[in-house]
């Protein structure tokens, strides 16, 4: 039987979701962003937080302030709101990044997979646009869809017990953005001197979903450079 969507959730006593789709697709992602930014607009008494994702909208709420179905009910209201207002323009932001070498160890293997040359894997990753998706797994991991199909491959089969903060890697159509020193399994063909995540700033992350992100290529001197100034700016 197909289901109807968007349908809205429990989870647990303190938390429902709203799920728009069951597939990775930009209008789908845009109906989470307009719910959410309807909510942030105007937020319900003891709404806690949102948390958008490629194809739902998990929401927080205070228990002691509203029960399940008033939150529903509440969130109902703002699914009607997100389907008026228009959605303020994304963010544009371009994110250096260190090609191959030991800053992409995996950027042979993607290019071989694909019946590429490094030199393509680098024109390809760095000449598409890219929208942010979600971010999780771990504290300012970014999840970034529009990877080419020419450059899909698929993870590791061991993942590695450690991947330097700012790897850019590869897991079959998406590409992605480690913003810790964490365990990973994505195929790693680049790294940005850019914090993805920086808890003295507020917020903590750079990106967040919705942005539109490109890669522009830099040398390891350049790397170096950026590490130097703190990020503060290009060197």
């Amino acid at each position: 039987m197909a289901l109807t969507f968007p349908r809205i959730l429990p989870v647990g006593d303190a938390a429902l979701v709203v799920e728009f789709g069951d597939r990775i697709d930009p209008e789908i992602h845009r109906q989470v962003l307009a719910l959410a930014y309807a909510l942030e607009r105007e937020p319900f008494p003891g709404l806690r937080e949102t948390v958008p994702t490629y194809r739902s909208l998990l929401i927080y709420y205070d228990p002691r302030q509203l029960l399940w179905d008033e939150a529903r009910e509440r969130v109902s209201d703002a699914l009607e709101r997100g389907t008026k207002i228009p959605l303020p323009e994304p963010r544009e932001l371009d994110i250096p990044v260190v090609y191959g070498g030991e800053f992409g160890p995996d950027i042979g293997f993607v290019a071989a997979h694909n019946g590429l040359s490094e030199a393509d894997v680098v024109r390809l990753h760095a000449g598409s646009v890219y929208t942010v998706y979600m971010l999780g797994f771990a504290p300012g991991f970014v999840y970034l869809g529009g990877l080419p199909e020419a450059l899909a491959t698929p993870r590791l089969r061991t993942p590695r017990p450690s991947v330097p903060a700012g790897s850019v890697g590869i897991a079959g159509l998406q590409t992605g953005i480690y913003g810790l020193s964490t365990p990973g399994g994505w195929q790693l063909i680049g790294r940005t001197p850019m914090p993805m995540l920086d808890l003295c700033r507020q917020p903590p992350t750079l990106l967040r979903p919705g942005d539109r992100v490109r890669f522009i290529p830099i040398s390891v001197e350049e790397f170096a450079a950026w590490q130097r100034s703190d990020g503060a700016g290009s060197p």
